[in-house]
């Protein structure tokens, strides 16, 4: 059933992608608080990738080559890991940010009680989810603590301090900016630094990164679910999707339909495709990560969880009125704080899924074509622009420049 779902969501949307990239081919995308470009691919890198960027692909690259996985057997380890992060799936990503900035202002599907709730109640479960990622690989990580397998209860003070931290940096947008542009520079320097370390060179670097043909040449094996592992990855990007884009949607900065689609699939393929490469190089070569380079992937991990958090943190606070206003900072704090904990805990101990959430998603993508269709549709057939406001804002902000 689960698979029925997602195939039909993945389906669903890379249509609705056509569909608007087709319709609104020239149109400027105009956020509420549009930002340079480069400050909102930060934003949207840093919001939209988390710890399992950092922490997943050394564990999987040896499942690849499984011979009791012989699905993967099509390509090598590195586009399979590319496949499962970069290029196409980004467009996930341009359906909901071009959605909120361009159609949501006309349509108000997410202003109805029932789906404002609903979606919130992803956006917390998500939250948590990340967290409980972090906290079941910090083992693998900090071997030094613990046994290296066994979550022990540091573990479990890391990740309630990463959520506090996220938290306070919620309570104040510009955190959430500096966060995610020094999230960028930290993951470009440990990239730098493994690169470094590893001997790999230029030319190594050239023919690692040469790998990555075996994902472009068999792109449409990776659009349906290639098996469990793969499908998980696909729940797992849809739970973040809307989220994402109703977040990110805020920063667009101006960039015409077709030019967004193009900047979300190849802009952060590129640092995702030399890490990923890097950390291949690793494995294949026998390279042990311990000690230094272990503890810098970990920094930026947290660097990551944090700013991934306070993002959603910020969003479902401001959609739930939940405010440092009505609340106090303190009460904010707190009762994020203890939500997202105790929700982490029932994600580690596997009472809650991420494909669960998942699939609630793809219902409200589902539910929302569907409202558009019996209910909005010739509204949004006129559109050709920006919402006013958005536009004339941006054109203030142009203009001072």
């Amino acid at each position: 059933m689960l698979s029925l779902i997602i195939s039909f969501g993945i389906l669903m949307a890379f249509a609705l992608v056509a569909f608007c990239t087709v319709k609104w081919w020239n149109v400027p995308v105009i956020g509420v608080t549009p930002v340079p470009l480069f400050t909102f691919l930060a934003i949207l890198f840093t919001s939209g990738l988390d710890v399992g960027l950092i922490m997943f692909p050394l564990g999987e690259f040896p499942t690849y080559i499984d011979p009791e996985s012989p699905e993967y057997g099509f390509t090598n380890p590195l586009a399979i890991e590319f496949g499962f992060w970069g290029f196409l799936i980004w467009a996930f990503y341009f359906l909901t940010s071009f959605y909120f900035c361009v159609i949501e202002p006309k349509v108000k599907f997410f202003e109805i009680p029932a789906v404002r709730i609903l979606n919130n109640i992803v956006i917390i479960g998500t939250c948590a989810f990340t967290a409980s990622l972090f906290l079941i690989y910090l083992p693998y990580y900090i071997p030094d603590i613990g046994d290296g397998e066994t979550v022990v209860t540091t573990f479990y003070v890391i990740v309630f301090c990463v959520i506090l931290a996220a938290a306070y940096s919620s309570t104040d947008i510009k955190f959430v900016r500096l966060l995610s542009v020094g999230s960028t520079v930290l993951f470009s320097a440990l990239i730098l630094l493994m690169w470094a370390t590893s001997g790999m060179g230029i030319g190594g670097m050239g023919s690692t990164l040469g790998l990555l043909g075996g994902y472009f040449s068999n792109l449409h094996k990776f659009v349906l679910p290639i098996n469990d592992y793969h499908e998980f990855y696909l729940f797992w990007w849809f739970a973040w999707s809307i989220m994402i884009g109703q977040f990110t949607s805020r920063f667009v900065g101006g960039l015409r339909t077709q030019y967004l689609l193009l900047a979300l699939l190849v802009i952060p393929s590129i640092p995702l495709a030399i890490w990923f490469s890097v950390l291949y190089f690793h494995f294949d070569n026998g390279i042990d990560t311990a000690g230094l380079l272990n503890w810098c992937m970990v920094i930026v991990g947290i660097t990551f969880v944090v700013n991934s958090l306070d993002s959603l943190i910020r969003l479902y606070s401001d959609n739930l009125s939940i405010t440092t206003e009505r609340f106090g900072k303190l009460g904010y704090i707190v009762g994020n704080v203890a939500v997202l904990f105790g929700l982490t805990l029932l994600f580690q101990s596997q009472w809650l899924q991420i494909q669960w959430i998942g699939a609630v998603v793809v219902g409200i993508y589902l539910a929302c074509v569907l409202y558009i269709v019996f209910t909005k549709r010739d509204e949004v057939m006129a559109i050709n622009a920006s919402p006013e406001e958005n536009t004339l804002d941006y054109a203030r902000i142009e203009g001072t420049h």
